[in-house]
């Protein structure tokens, strides 16, 4: 004779697997707008504080204060 099927086992199973994928996806938006966001906020590639410094020309370019 056949065993009787435990429906509520696998309705708790399927509802499991939904929470993962709704965390899994839901990290992945965090992740995402977390780059928009700094990619946003960044300075342009080769204009970072240290190497206008380090550049001696654009130092010398600058007016300065008096």
């Amino acid at each position: 004779m056949a065993r009787a099927p435990n429906y509520g086992h696998e309705r708790r199973e399927r509802e499991k697997n939904k929470a993962a994928k709704r965390a899994a996806r839901a990290e992945a938006k965090k992740a995402k707008s977390e780059d928009r966001q700094t990619d946003e906020n960044s300075e342009p590639v080769g204009e970072t504080a240290g190497e206008a410094v380090a550049d001696p020309i654009a130092t010398t370019d600058q007016p300065t204060e008096k």
